[in-house]
Formats: C-alpha cells, structure tokens, sequence
C-alpha cells in the first residue's frame, strides 16, 4: 500500500473517531468537544488536500447519475463543516475564547446543532458511498462468499438498530429545527451513547453503499 493512501486511511479513521466524539457534547465536556472540533477540521483540510484530484475533475466529462449524486453529497459535507466551524467560532468558550468576537451565540448555537446533526448524517453517507474503495484492500478475502454473506448479515443488523437508536435519540428533531436543545442524560454511560451512534452511523453508511451500488447499475443501463 502507497504511504499516501496510508495518510488517507489513517485521516480519514481519525476523523470517523473524532466526529463520534464530538456528538457527545457536553459528555465530555464543552473544552474538549471545542479541541475536538478544532482538531476535525484540520483532518478536513488535509484530506481535501489529499484527494486534491478530485477538484480538477469536477468540471470535465459527463455526469453520470453516480456521479451527480456524488457532488450533492460533498457540497453537503462541505456545508456542514463550514457551518460547524463558523458556529464553533462564535460559540467558542475555551479554544477560542481569546477571539474577539461578541453577540450572535443564539444564532451560533442554531447553526452549530444544524451543521453538526447535518454533517453527521451525511458525512455517514459519504463513506457508505466510499465502502467499496475501502474494502478493496481485503477484496479478496471479502468476496468469499461465507465472508460476504456474513459481513451482509453484520451489516444488515447494525442497521436494523441503527434505525432505532436514530429514533430512540430522536435525531429527526434535530436535523428539522423541532428543538433548539439537545437532551443529554447524563446518568447514562458514555459507551451507551457513543453505540448507539456508531449504529446512526453504520445505518447511513450502510444506505449510502447501497444508493452507490444502485446508482452504478443505472448508469451501466444507461450506458447499454
């Protein structure tokens, strides 16, 4: 494996790591969320500037329906992000607390959970969309068919909960504005909370790997 897709990998697991943490919030207190976030956008930075190839492309050829979808869903991530750290700026009470910024913190705190729930749902799409290109490393053990079948089963069933767990924690609520506080019990242990999010996660990895499986095979009609 070339060191560059080496950094890759280890960025982009990084990042997965740090954005599960950083839906804790006020679990592991307001001062590590903050370095957190600070921390989350540096990996951002440096895995555009990793897969820089894919800037010098975006105008050229044709847009297959993989494809279009494709681009939606970075400028949906990109969104979020920026939402985040413009938010995470005007709301900052440690990190960045030096910065002299004043009033706007309603708006902050708005744009902040927003951008974060956003950006959780769809940078989970975006690696479903990229499973493939993850799991090409160990294709050869993957594609056995008791290995593929029951990586289908795992699959399927963190999915399942993770349609639960998306309810139980009420997400929907959110994502659509329906609150402008999130409810965090604090009684409950931390593994509990971050599981249940690991399995939001692993639902909308999940659906995104399947909307790219769909989407390759349209386009292959297309093409016939």
């Amino acid at each position: 494996m070339k060191p560059k897709t080496i950094v890759k990998l280890c960025a982009d697991l990084a990042m997965t790591v740090i954005l599960l943490l950083l839906m804790t919030y006020e679990l592991i207190g307001q001062a590590l969320h903050e370095w957190l976030g600070i921390a989350i956008f540096v990996l951002f930075i440096l895995h555009h500037i990793l897969n820089g190839g894919f800037y010098k492309s975006i105008f050229k050829g044709k847009y297959s329906p993989i494809r279009l979808f494709q681009v939606v869903l970075f400028v949906g991530v990109m969104l979020a992000m920026l939402g985040s750290a413009v938010s995470g700026v005007i709301i900052s009470r440690h990190a960045l607390s030096f910065l002299p910024i004043s009033g706007g913190r309603s708006f902050g705190r708005t744009l902040h959970m927003l951008s974060a729930y956003w950006g959780f749902i769809l940078t989970s799409l975006h690696l479903g969309f990229h499973w493939i290109i993850m799991l090409n490393p160990a294709r050869k053990i993957t594609a056995k068919p008791p290995v593929k079948w029951t990586l289908r089963a795992v699959g399927t069933a963190i999915a399942g909960y993770g349609v639960y767990a998306f309810i139980k924690r009420d997400l929907a609520q959110y994502l659509f504005l329906k609150t402008q506080f999130v409810f965090f019990d604090f009684e409950e242990p931390l593994i509990f909370f971050i599981l249940d999010y690991m399995a939001i996660m692993g639902l909308f990895v999940f659906v995104g790997h399947y909307i790219s499986v769909i989407l390759r095979r349209v386009g292959k009609k297309n093409e016939d």
